[in-house]
């Protein structure tokens, strides 16, 4: 609202400006009146002189009509609206799923670091963890929750261990698909439906494993999957890129579409972007919330006899590519597909069960022959 007073203002101020300019020309022509008057009666002066005429106004362009004008509309509205990302985290313990969140957003955003660094048992079962925060950059607020899955993959038999994630995903769109068919909805449903969905692959240098494979099948389907190589710091470079490739000709085999989906690319601008990145996938990343002072600059990473592994340097790990992917190049785009994809296809789904039911229930129901 600021923003348009100001404006109002200006044009306020303007208006005044002119006002003032039209008032002039009064007193000029008066002034040009006395002094033809003057100069008619004085017979030995020439031809009167007229004054000098005002400045013309600027041009305007009246083929424009400010269409334009919706961008800044719909940034303000978002602006006070804010965002929110929610990102679930699935791996076994100890490959540095709470270390790479606290680096992706520079802050201890996971779930180990608001609880405290108590060791903790490995759960029988698979627990689904969220934890919630407040995060505002240069005046944009955004609410991010992270979800953790502690005890996947970590007992001796992991046989259906995908289920409970499976089941907490379709628990938030059947929430979200309630909220949006009451007849008295809020205005702005909150959103807790998993947008993205980062699996961590242990950095074996071999090929997956068949629970990862079998995970990946099976979520890809309902959520937006990132496959990344954890603690890639453990691999040499050979050994990096032969395990990069044999995982893309896995996901191939076996039909797995990881984000970005190649069915989902939107022109060919999208495409080509899409295809560098898809080329990249998994990323191979190191995450580190450590600093330290390397050369006069003050870095993120690990340091080492042999050095110090930065972070963000992209000949050291791809920890800026997945940054860029989930933060500043695709998060609307994830977002996106997740409403209009993954959630459109479970609420077709829920609508056409609930109908089949009500059909059901209008054929060998009594009531249903009397009405």
């Amino acid at each position: 609202m600021s923003l348009l007073v100001g404006g109002a203002c200006e044009r306020l101020s303007g208006s005044d400006c002119v006002s003032h300019w039209r008032i002039e020309p009064e007193q000029t022509g008066s002034e040009v009146i006395s002094s033809h008057s003057y100069n008619s009666s004085n017979s030995s002066m020439a031809d009167p002189v007229i004054s000098e005429m005002p400045p013309e106004k600027p041009s305007v362009d009246f083929s424009y009509v400010g269409i334009d004008a919706i961008l800044e509309q719909m940034r303000r509205k978002a602006m006070k609206q804010g965002f929110e990302l929610n990102i679930m985290v699935v791996g076994q313990s100890g490959l540095g799923k709470s270390t790479l969140m606290n680096t992706l957003f520079k802050s201890k955003v996971s779930r180990k670091s608001v609880m405290g660094t108590a060791e903790e048992r490995i759960p029988k079962t698979i627990e689904i963890k969220s934890i919630s925060h407040d995060i505002e950059e240069k005046g944009v607020r955004m609410k991010l929750t992270v979800i953790d899955t502690p005890g996947f993959g970590d007992q001796i038999n992991n046989e259906n261990c995908w289920q409970p994630i499976m089941k907490f995903i379709n628990e938030q769109y059947e929430q979200y698909l309630q909220e949006e068919i009451n007849i008295n909805r809020k205005k702005r449903i909150p959103d807790s439906r998993v947008h993205c969905c980062i699996y961590f692959i242990p950095p074996t240098g071999h090929c997956l494993r068949p629970l990862d494979v079998e995970f990946m099948r099976r979520l890809s389907k309902v959520v937006n999957i990132v496959p990344v190589i954890a603690k890639a710091d453990t691999l040499t470079l050979e050994e990096r890129d032969f395990f990069k490739k044999k995982i893309r000709e896995e996901l191939r085999a076996n039909n797995i579409d990881v984000y970005p989906q190649k069915e989902f690319d939107e022109d060919t601008e999208d495409r080509l972007i899409n295809e560098k990145i898809r080329e990249m996938i998994p990323f191979a990343v190191v995450g580190s919330d450590q600093e330290y002072q390397v050369n006069g600059r003050r870095l993120l990473g690990r340091k080492t006899k042999w050095g110090t592994i930065e972070v963000e340097n992209i000949a050291h790990c791809e920890f800026a590519y997945l940054r860029d992917l989930l933060i500043r190049t695709h998060m609307q785009n994830i977002k996106d597909i997740t409403s209009s994809i993954h959630y459109e296809m479970y609420r077709v789904r829920r609508l056409n069960e609930n109908n089949m039911q009500a059909n059901g229930l209008s054929e060998h129901h009594p009531a249903s022959h009397e009405i």
